[in-house]
This record gives C-alpha cells, sequence and structure tokens, in this order.
C-alpha cells in the first residue's frame, strides 16, 4: 500500500520560515520523482516544486529563491524548505510522487496545512 504522509505544516508569521516533509512507503523511492503542490481556498492546485531521482529541481516561479525542495533517499523522504513566507503562500500543501518508468503511477498525500499571517 503506497502512503504519503505530510508534516511539517502549520501557522506561521509573514517573513517566518517552515519546513515541510513527505516520507513515503510502498513505492520505489529512489526512482521517483517528488514534488510538491499547493491549492489555496478557491483555487486550483498548483506545482510548487519538483526534483527527480537524480535530484534535479525545478520550481515555480513564485516561490524561487525562497523554497527550496531536496530528498533523502536513505529515508524515503522529501522535503520542502520555505522561507520569507508571505500571506499568499497560504494554502494546503500536498505531496506528490510520480513514478516516468513502467509500471507508471503517480500518488498525493493528504495535504498539510500552512497559514501565513501578516
Amino acid at each position: 500500500q503506497v502512503q504519503l504522509v505530510e508534516s511539517g505544516g502549520g501557522l506561521v508569521q509573514s517573513g517566518g520560515s517552515l519546513t515541510l516533509s513527505c516520507a513515503a512507503s510502498g513505492i520505489f523511492f529512489s526512482i521517483t520523482t517528488m514534488g510538491w503542490y499547493r491549492q489555496a481556498p478557491g483555487k486550483e492546485r498548483e506545482l510548487v516544486a519538483t526534483i527527480t531521482p537524480g535530484s534535479t529541481t525545478a520550481y515555480a516561479d513564485f516561490v524561487k529563491g525562497r523554497f527550496t525542495i531536496h530528498r533523502d533517499d536513505a529515508k524515503n523522504t522529501a522535503y520542502l524548505e520555505m522561507s520569507n513566507l508571505k500571506p499568499d503562500d497560504t494554502a494546503v500543501y500536498y505531496c506528490n510522487s510520480r513514478r516516468e518508468s513502467f509500471p507508471q503511477s503517480t500518488h498525493w498525500g493528504q495535504g498539510t496545512l500552512v497559514t501565513v499571517s501578516e
């Protein structure tokens, strides 16, 4: 059974920092691209950052220079380090796994809420 369990969300003041974790089980983590998405109230889910099995990263423009994604294959865990948080970053953050080799698969975590106050 595949599980992606996010943690680390919470309430933080504008300008503050948080680190989200995504612990994966039931997947071949080291060959899986991991990603973070977010969904703000009333908005569609959007891509925040991804990291490939080779640790190539990609970021949405609105987080470049503020967020860092990394992975620890030994712990089957992906992280999203967030700094200089803004109220517009308030959202539920979801972990995503995507295996592009056969058999392809994608999975989602349950989400963790990040609230940034003024």
